[in-house]
């Protein structure tokens, strides 16, 4: 099915995520990197680092690979796993070493159910892995002491660390597993803060795998989430994922006009983000009019909450997504030859799918200071 030249490429590409991602977890973990000459990512370092890098390429694997086998299983022809490297620390910037990994259907998927099957085992099976590597990562904490060998400045009574310029101060948003989780399993007294957590590599693989589930489990287009409510909800899944789509819009927009803002920058930035809003609905499915009308009213009404509440704040992180969705991806869902509702065991598994996207989703996942 596969050859030699695929095997060898799709190899390679996971390769060298592998290395980008132990880079990437050299200098989130340790602060060190093969570019600095103050604190190098030295080859212990390295290996270490392959604590973070291995659980989280394990769980992206075996989510790609729930899609891969279901496909097999359907007879729909589809690609080897593409890992997508992306260490971005030769420019000085942040990254995980990854934009993810996607599978490239080569064929016509003729039914509902073979778009369910294929859509909810990648979530599922990632997912399991996901809270294995998690409850590794809260029952096997080090000593608290551990902190200092990353940060001796911490050992300091007298150090403020609001007031060094020299540290950019990541912290990781809350979802509801990762929360329940460290309530029922973690130790409270060697529980790093949500700002700490980069330094521990089995709780950062597992909280990235949640990241990355939830996103694929938005219920929109041909997201994976999107599949899942295509095959349980066959009449209204076009409307849904509007609905869906724009909520997701609408928080990731929030804030970002308001009318305590400078009046030169609102006059340049408002007429840009309603275009902004507009051109997200192009591939909507609906009419020009509606588009302008979508666009102009969700600009309003955020205009107004912060209007009332003026520090109300969405997620600005989540537009650049919510453009490639609306853009790239598409809003709806193709139509099947087959479809046929599905039966009762598969409803279940969509529903359980869906409750894994409100257990996993974080509405403010990387909060920059």
């Amino acid at each position: 099915m596969y050859s030699t030249k695929d095997y060898l490429k799709h190899g390679i590409l996971f390769l060298l995520t592998l290395v980008a991602t132990t880079l990437a977890g050299g200098e989130w973990l340790f602060g060190r990197s093969i570019l600095s000459s103050e604190k190098p990512l030295t080859w212990p370092y390295f290996l270490r680092s392959l604590e973070f890098s291995i659980p989280f390429l394990g769980i992206l694997l075996v989510h790609e690979l729930g899609h891969l086998l279901t496909s097999i299983y359907h007879r729909v022809r589809a690609s080897l796993p593409f890992f997508i490297p992306a260490w971005l620390g030769f420019i000085g910037a942040p990254s995980i070493g990854t934009f993810g990994a996607v599978i490239h259907m080569k064929s016509l998927v003729s039914s509902r159910k073979k778009f369910f099957d294929i859509g909810v085992a990648g979530p599922l099976a990632g997912f399991v892995l996901a809270i294995a590597v998690l409850a590794y990562g809260f029952t096997h904490l080090p000593e608290a002491s551990y902190i200092y060998e990353i940060h001796p400045e911490y050992a300091d009574p007298n150090y403020d660390k609001a007031a060094d310029e020299n540290v950019m101060d990541l912290e990781l948003g809350y979802n509801l597993l990762f929360w329940l989780m460290q309530e029922t399993l973690a130790d409270p007294d060697r529980m790093p803060e949500m700002a700490e957590v980069i330094h521990y590599p089995y709780l950062f693989a597992g909280y990235l795998a949640l990241f990355f589930t939830a996103i694929n489990l938005l219920p929109i287009g041909q997201l994976d989430g999107g599949h899942v409510v295509f095959g349980i909800f066959p009449k209204q899944h076009k409307e849904l994922s509007l609905i869906a789509y724009t909520l997701f819009l609408f928080f990731a927009g929030l804030g970002v006009v308001s009318p305590y803002e400078d009046l030169n920058y609102l006059i340049f930035a408002l007429p840009l983000y309603i275009g902004f809003l507009y051109i997200c609905f192009r591939k909507a499915g609906i009419s020009n009019t509606n588009q302008w009308i979508i666009a102009l009213g969700m600009a309003a009404i955020q205009y107004t909450l912060a209007s009332f509440f003026p520090g109300i704040q969405g997620y600005s992180g989540w537009l650049l997504f919510a453009f490639l969705i609306g853009r790239v991806l598409g809003i709806n869902h193709p139509e099947v030859p087959d479809g046929r509702p599905l039966d009762q065991n598969r409803k279940i598994l969509g529903w359980i799918a869906i409750v894994i996207f409100i257990l996993c989703f974080i509405p403010k996942p990387f909060m920059i200071e």
